[in-house]
């Protein structure tokens, strides 16, 4: 199993979706989510973190609300947003790092 650091250092966007299963906007964004990856298959990675469960992670990236999306490449966060968003938001800020 790849480590998130090695995950990260991909050359293609890994979109990394920071959330919490108590979360209600979280849950709305589940099923964008899977579209999202059905839609763009391998051009993007896509890796939900649980917040409860990987504490460190949350802290590391500052993320202080969930849903926060994160978009790496190359290691580098390259683009950010937090809150519920349409998809079309989403796909916006994966096309505008790949």
């Amino acid at each position: 199993m790849s480590s998130f650091k090695e995950i990260i250092n991909s050359d293609k966007p890994v979109l990394v979706d920071f959330f919490a299963e108590w979360c209600g906007p979280c849950k709305t964004m589940m099923p964008i989510i899977k579209e999202l990856a059905s839609d763009l298959g391998d051009q993007v990675r896509i890796l939900k973190v649980d917040i409860d469960k990987n504490p460190g992670a949350a802290k590391a990236f500052g993320v202080r609300g969930v849903p926060t999306f994160v978009i790496f490449k190359n290691g580098k966060p390259v683009w950010r947003q937090s809150g519920a968003m349409p998809k079309s938001e989403l796909m916006r800020g994966i096309k505008s790092v790949s």
